[in-house]
């Protein structure tokens, strides 16, 4: 009975999307089609997979370091417990990223079949998936990788594309790969259409971890060598492996298509593709996600407190207020609490335009929404000004801050749900809603919920600096420097 382990790749901070994916909370994590996160889609797909005559064991998340906090609390929400994340320490693009895990899956002195996926696709149909994985695993079983190709319903240029040969058994289940065909202009893209035999790359992979490592090997030693050395001497903490930043950070940058997919057809690497029709996006810019919403009799696809009166065609991603529409055809409107955009449909592509405009100006709006998630809970400022700045607050059941200090800041707290424990100094209090406390400028302290209901508070920061690095966190529960 074959093992099958999942791999979910984490990475990748889905600019296009913008405002809603920031640098600091990626499209991954976003709930867009659903109740549930892409990232949680993701996990919930390969969790419920029933392949015959085989066991499936927990999955293997491989996320940035800055994300391991988020990636942890949204398998919390969908009851996943059996789980490793393996830590990143600076994305090194996804064929480090699969290394790693296929390193860990060979711990335990076997060779699982590993199905490799991105975090932020979505795919309507379960059943077909699940079909389609069945055949990449026999497939992967024998020796070969197998790779899932989106068979194209228009001359799309913003993905590369598997030209496949006659197939190797039946023409629905199983083709040999030609070749892999960069991203093309949008006149060779309705020549792959019309000929036909092209499908998109949809960076499903199914293989044994020895396979991946073999080829990898074989193609790129470089970038296989550097990666075993930081596996080598990584650390454990709890459900995190960490290899080594150093040696991680040397390890050469490269994609699992270019490293080695690209150069197996031909090769000693069997490479067999499944065609999968399974309404599969990988939501790549704001049309994309329009196409596959709910829309109303004119087009619209309306999300949160919106008034729409003629207009068609139309995205809106409303989060923290009403937004009114008149007139209006073909637009992209994405409303956050810190940062608005309007597009035309056919330009959201060049949304990643604006995100380099934001890194040029080093401009806060590029990495975090105005609410800051954290492990204990989040907080969101409402409001600043020159030397105050008032934030809302929510610290989980049984979570606790950090016991830390300010250099140039005082803070007022005022508990409005909930009850708090708050160290201050040498003294340890509880505060019951309406009651409030005052924290000095380098005094040290700590909130804690105590409770079993979220904990919320006001807190209002005065002095000369307001920063977030003015926190010297002298012990804390989550490992953070």
């Amino acid at each position: 009975m074959p093992k099958i382990t999942p791999v979910i790749l984490c990475g990748g901070s889905g600019t296009r999307l913008w405002p809603l994916s920031r640098s600091g909370f990626p499209k991954q994590f976003l709930s867009l089609t659903g109740n549930e996160s892409l990232f949680q889609q993701a996990t919930l797909r390969l969790d419920c997979l029933k392949i015959p005559d085989s066991k499936l064991t927990p999955p293997l998340i491989v996320c940035n370091e800055e994300h391991r906090f988020l990636a942890m609390e949204q398998l919390r929400e969908i009851n996943l417990d059996a789980y490793h994340i393996l830590l990143e320490p600076t994305p090194r693009n996804t064929a480090p990223a699969l290394t790693i895990a296929a390193l860990q899956a060979l711990q335990d002195n076997e060779d699982p079949i590993l199905i490799v996926t991105p975090a932020d696709q979505v795919i309507q149909d379960q059943n077909i998936f699940e079909q389609a994985i069945d055949h990449a695993v026999q497939a992967a079983a024998s020796g070969a990788i197998a790779i899932l190709g989106i068979s194209p319903d228009r001359p799309e240029t913003g993905y590369g594309y598997i030209k496949s040969l006659h197939s190797s058994s039946d023409e629905e289940h199983l083709h040999s790969v030609e070749c892999f065909v960069e991203k093309p202009n949008a006149v060779l893209a309705q020549q792959y259409l019309d000929e036909g035999g092209y499908f998109w790359n949809a960076g499903i992979f199914v293989l044994k971890a020895s396979t991946w490592l073999n080829a990898l090997q074989h193609f790129r030693p470089d970038i296989h060598k550097q990666t075993q050395h930081a596996w080598n001497n990584k650390t454990v903490d709890a459900v995190f492996i960490r290899p080594d930043k150093n040696e991680f950070n040397a390890v050469p940058s490269e994609s699992i298509d270019y490293s080695v997919m690209e150069h197996c057809p031909g090769s000693p690497f069997a490479i067999q593709m499944i065609p999968l029709r399974a309404g599969w996006s990988d939501l790549g810019s704001w049309d994309a996600v329009w196409d596959i919403l709910e829309k109303d009799e004119s087009g619209n696809a309306l999300s949160g407190d919106v008034l729409a009166t003629n207009s068609h065609n139309t995205l809106v991603q409303a989060t923290s207020r009403l937004v009114s529409l008149v007139g209006v055809k073909d637009l992209i409107v994405i409303e956050t609490p810190d940062a608005i955009l309007i597009a035309d449909k056919k330009c959201s592509q060049d949304v990643k335009s604006i995100v380099s405009k934001l890194n040029e100006q080093k401009r806060e709006e590029l990495a975090l929404h105005r609410k800051v998630h954290r492990p204990w809970g989040w907080y969101d400022c409402i409001d600043e000004g020159g030397r105050f700045k008032v934030k809302r607050i929510m610290v989980k059941p049984k979570a606790s801050l950090s016991l830390q200090m300010h250099h140039h800041r005082a803070e007022h707290w005022i508990v409005v749900k909930g009850s708090a424990e708050v160290t201050n100094g040498d003294k340890k209090i509880l505060l019951s809603e309406n009651e409030s406390t005052y924290i000095p400028i380098g005094q040290t302290h700590r909130l804690v919920n105590p409770g079993m209901i979220p904990l919320e508070l006001i807190e209002v920061q005065s002095g000369s600096y307001l920063g977030e690095d003015d926190i010297i966190r002298i012990t804390d529960d989550y490992n953070r420097h």
